[in-house]
């Protein structure tokens, strides 16, 4: 019996560009493959197995594989499985014994999977089969990312307590503050129901921790069209909840280790923020205390040269993967004007917070405070209030600029057909 099992893949978390292996030259490409990560379903297998080929065989027929990929259940999940291969041809069943936990299980089932499209369902019946289709549609349309959703219209939870419900909110509210660019895209992060086009992470290294795998893709794949579906989760009918307090805390792991990783662009965006800062401010100084201009049109025209500089900065450096899928001055001028729209609430905003910190620091007389401690007088007209207050509102409106000008100035929008 143990022939039937499909070997489980060992070294890094990487899924192949083809679907099909060497070893595997005698089998075929197939539209989907639907990974079901399991440990102790023995209760749960058969009808879920049953229930998916139903489903499946009324859409796309002879086009879709069943993965079963089990963490040794004690329960013999996999040995239930494997029996059922005979009525069901189209099911595979992996027994991993060297490596446990759900988002490494599916990357595995991934890895051995023959399907352009991958996806992943829970084998305990609490996600709905028959959002497959829904997901499936969306996928035909195009999307790269299809995934079911409780935070849309028509999703929801059956009967989850309070305090599971807070946990759950917690958790997506934390993940935006942490990891903003990526959990802003998702209603529903928390989701373990989704699939995912091949293309989209293929050869993309995937460090997948705990037991939520959508966070890794939404990060390190080319989701350019992300799609989702409303649906309930249900109370499970069989076997015992495999949630705990330490899948909240390898979620928040997660999380942070993905904030590392992905770190790079923010951190060229604030390089090219410093030098729209030199600029920003020796604009600012000329017009200030050379021309005497008054403190908010000195602010909003050195603000504007620096926007100027810190897009062909971005465009050129920190967004240059994106940007060079948009090539032509039609794009380049459409980029500029999102940057400018994003940057000019930015402006308005560091406008606010500096004439704010201005009255605060005049309040407190801290030009005199300055000039009791310092006697270079250059030194002092650099230090003066109003300088201080606009250094300060740039620095905490960069964050803000960051993540809208991710969302909105550098996105694939116009792709080719």
């Amino acid at each position: 019996m143990n022939q039937s099992l499909v070997p489980a893949p060992s070294g890094i978390f990487q899924i192949p560009n083809s679907p099909i292996s060497q070893d595997s030259a005698d089998e075929r490409p197939l539209k989907f493959s639907l990974v079901l990560p399991t440990y102790k379903e023995a209760g749960n297998i058969q009808n879920i197995v049953k229930i998916l080929t139903h489903l499946l065989d009324q859409s796309i027929a002879g086009e879709y594989e069943l993965i079963v990929v089990d963490d040794n259940s004690p329960d013999y999940t996999w040995k239930l499985a494997l029996e059922l291969i005979p009525e069901y041809p189209q099911l595979r069943v992996m027994r991993r014994t060297e490596e446990k936990g759900l988002s490494t299980a599916v990357i595995r089932g991934w890895q051995v999977a023959r399907g352009e499209i991958l996806g992943v369902i829970d084998a305990d019946l609490q996600h709905p089969p028959e959002i497959l289709q829904q997901l499936l549609a969306e996928m035909d349309k195009g999307a790269d990312l299809a995934v079911a959703s409780r935070h849309v219209e028509g999703g929801g939870v059956s009967e989850w307590s309070i305090i599971r419900r807070f946990l759950s909110r917690g958790a997506q509210m934390l993940g935006l503050i942490i990891l903003p660019e990526v959990i802003g895209r998702l209603s529903d992060p928390m989701s373990g129901y989704f699939m995912v086009r091949r293309s989209a992470i293929a050869g993309k290294p995937l460090s997948p921790v705990g037991y939520k795998i959508l966070i890794e893709v939404t990060a390190r794949g080319k989701i350019r069209w992300l799609a989702e579906a409303g649906y309930v989760f249900r109370e499970r009918q069989a076997g015992e909840s495999k949630v705990t307090w330490k899948q909240y805390i390898e979620y928040l792991q997660h999380l942070l280790r993905l904030r590392l990783s992905l770190s790079a662009r923010f951190i060229q965006f604030c390089l090219v923020g410093f030098s729209g800062l030199f600029v920003d401010m020796t604009v600012f100084f000329l017009l200030r205390k050379g021309l005497g201009l008054p403190f908010e049109p000195s602010t909003i025209l050195s603000a504007e040269v620096a926007i100027i500089n810190n897009f062909l900065w971005n465009d050129l450096w920190t967004f240059r993967d994106i940007s060079s899928r948009q090539p032509g001055k039609r794009q380049r001028i459409k980029r500029f004007i999102k940057f400018n729209v994003v940057c000019l609430a930015g402006v308005i905003l560091q406008t606010l917070l500096g004439r704010f910190f201005l009255t605060i620091f005049n309040e407190l007389k801290l030009d005199e405070m300055i000039t009791n401690v310092i006697t270079n007088g250059l030194l002092i007209e650099l230090l003066a209030s109003d300088i201080l207050a606009k250094f300060i509102a740039i620095v905490m409106v960069t964050f803000v600029n960051f993540w809208l000008n991710s969302k909105l100035s550098w996105r694939v929008t116009e792709v080719e057909k």
